[in-house]
């Protein structure tokens, strides 16, 4: 009962610190944080610029690593893994969705979603298939072959969040996923991922300002000054419009 109990959760972090040093001045992007994430949810982190909330994305995902504490992806401890298994763990593990969508430009659609597929070791027919599919899902099974540069923002969002799924990952990590996207297609955007979230059982953890967000969230981490300052289930949220502590215009 105690192993099921643990494996619940798919995040776990312990007394989480992130301190940067400024001439003789000590700056904490992070101080002590504590969060347990279940595995499926729907999460977003949200705060004021320069909160942390960045900086504590960057950790779960394996980008930066803490001053001192612990981060816990499936019980692995990441702090104990070396540089080869680390990258094991967020080719297999994690998938990365960015504001700047983060595409390579001379790559079609299909070859930049297949692009961590090559990693992971698949092979070319395996890839293709599987790239076609998650395209598909995403409402581009017409626009396999179009690069970048002839595809819309949120045609281009649809690509990396097809991409962040290529290897079945058990997190997807979106950072400001509807920051470069107009109003409309930022909702879409955010309906696609909780889509995606409910049929795949696949953890969503977005660092946001966009209250939209709230409402396709389980639960959304309120973060300032590098800490957690409280933790609400989505149903427990009244949002006042035009009233959000934190936030900026």
């Amino acid at each position: 009962m105690a192993t099921e109990m643990v494996q619940e959760y798919i995040v776990r972090t312990r007394d989480l610190t992130k301190q940067y040093q400024l001439g003789d001045q000590t700056v904490y992007a992070l101080r002590d944080v504590k969060l347990d994430i279940r595995r499926g949810e729907y999460i977003s982190i949200m705060g004021p610029s320069g909160s942390g909330k960045s900086t504590l994305f960057n950790m779960i995902g394996g980008l930066d690593k803490p001053t001192s504490g612990t981060v816990f992806i499936d019980e692995v401890d990441m702090a104990q893994l070396d540089a080869f298994e680390l990258a094991w763990l967020r080719c297999r593990k994690i998938g990365y969705i960015f504001q700047t969508f983060n595409l390579i430009p001379v790559m079609t659609a299909l070859e930049n979603v297949t692009l961590p597929m090559i990693f992971a070791g698949m092979s070319s027919d395996e890839m293709l298939e599987k790239g076609v599919k998650l395209l598909e899902t995403v409402g581009l099974g017409e626009r396999l072959h179009h690069k970048p540069a002839q595809l819309s923002g949120g045609q281009q969002q649809r690509v990396a969040i097809a991409r962040s799924l290529a290897n079945d990952p058990a997190i997807v990590l979106a950072d400001e996923p509807t920051g470069n996207l107009d109003l409309r297609t930022g909702k879409e955007i955010i309906e696609l991922l909780r889509r995606l979230n409910k049929e795949q059982g696949v953890t969503i953890i977005s660092a946001t300002h966009d209250l939209k967000m709230i409402d396709v969230s389980d639960r959304v981490i309120w973060i300032r000054d590098g800490r957690i300052e409280r933790i609400e289930n989505r149903e427990d949220i009244e949002l006042r419009l035009g009233e959000v502590e934190g936030e900026e215009e």
